[in-house]
């Protein structure tokens, strides 16, 4: 079997979980069974720090490009042009596309499959520019895929909804997950305990929800909050803070490598996930790959993911994110458990489980 994967995704993200997905089934593919796959990846430019990676078992040859203004377009351009034609020279039997642009491969006879990882453009349209044509795209990709795998039963149920598909052409498989770091580097000196936030703050991450029940005394007296990656503090959030009468010595930013996430993960006192949607979800496993207690929304695919390893709580309610992470941070049996259960629950997800399953896909789709 020779499988296929394009550029799309290796040229927008310099880092990210769907690049990291397709960069980790790529490998374990390989590795799986090597004598009857051939895994390649094609992408004459990339921005993408996993494929500079050195220890890569499939197929890649490319020039990296380092992230400027107009790296994406320029990529995007010269990928375009010349991708079809190394496709059709390698001519491969199963072509999984990394994003949702409609390239035509029209010399190759290889069956299409495509990846959803979330419904966020649908359910959450207010948050993207009236210009983003993320959904359109995505419903055509949809529509041209011999199969579908969604990351999660939820995502799948949106899908079915949203876009009216057969479940008949979908398959869940789960996302693994892979930081196991064992260079874990202690993260500086916070001041007190912390709770830990990590990622993007925008919109459906439900940061302002999160960061009021912070504000209560028994959590911000108490404890720190350190805040990993999403892009430096911001002048609204400074402001916002200041109205909560959180003061800035209280709250820190970071950004770092896994290495040293996996520190901050490693020391937090508990990881608040408090997002309104999610296709999968990997911080809360990653979290609890470390021994770190995860207090979680309990919506779309976040307690699928969790299971009864987290505590979940009501992301639209204030007083049920606040009270949830009280119970972690004062109820000692209640973290203990919570780690106990953690540990064991990361043991459900794995890139090579997801590679099996999703080799499995295409050997039926060949059928």
């Amino acid at each position: 079997m020779k499988i296929l994967y394009d550029h799309q995704i290796f040229t927008e993200q310099v880092y990210g979980g769907i690049s990291r997905y397709f960069f980790e089934l790529a490998n374990h593919l390989a590795l799986y069974n090597s004598e009857q796959i051939n895994v390649k990846i094609i992408s004459p430019l990339y921005k993408n720090n996993y494929l500079a990676k050195e220890n890569k078992n499939f197929l890649f040859r490319g020039l990296r490009v380092f992230d400027f203004k107009k790296s994406t377009g320029l990529c995007a351009m010269i990928n375009s042009f010349f991708s079809p034609f190394l496709s059709m020279h390698y001519n491969p039997n199963i072509l999984h596309q990394t994003y949702y642009n409609i390239m035509k491969y029209r010399n190759i006879r290889a069956k299409k499959i495509i990846t959803i990882h979330d419904m966020i453009h649908e359910l959450f349209p207010d948050e993207f520019s009236k210009n983003d044509n993320t959904s359109n795209l995505k419903k055509i990709a949809v529509a041209e895929a011999d199969h579908i795998i969604c990351v999660s039963k939820n995502t799948q149920y949106d899908l079915v909804k949203l876009f009216k598909v057969d479940i008949k052409k979908t398959t869940v498989i789960y996302n693994g997950f892979s930081l196991e770091e064992k260079d874990v580097k202690i993260p500086k000196k916070t001041g007190k305990p912390y709770l830990l936030f990590v990622g993007n703050r925008k919109g459906y991450k439900n940061f302002n929800r999160f960061i009021k029940a912070y504000a209560t005394n028994k959590i911000k007296n108490y404890f720190d909050l350190v805040i990993f990656g999403g892009g430096k503090i911001n002048k609204d959030e400074f402001e916002k803070f200041e109205k909560l009468q959180i003061p800035r010595e209280s709250f820190k930013h970071f950004d770092g490598d896994d290495s040293t996430l996996a520190g901050f993960y490693k020391n937090a006192s508990v990881l608040v996930y408090p997002s309104l949607y999610e296709g999968f979800g990997i911080p809360p496993l990653e979290a609890m790959s470390y021994g770190c207690p995860v207090v979680c929304s309990n919506v779309s695919s976040i307690p699928e993911v969790v299971g009864d390893a987290a505590l979940l709580f009501d992301p639209y309610s204030v007083d049920s994110i606040k009270e949830n992470i009280i119970s972690v941070l004062y109820n000692d049996k209640i973290r203990s458990s919570l780690i106990s259960k953690g540990l064991k629950q990361v043991k459900n997800f794995s890139w090579r489980k997801c590679a099996k399953e999703t080799y499995n896909v295409y050997q039926d789709v060949l059928r």
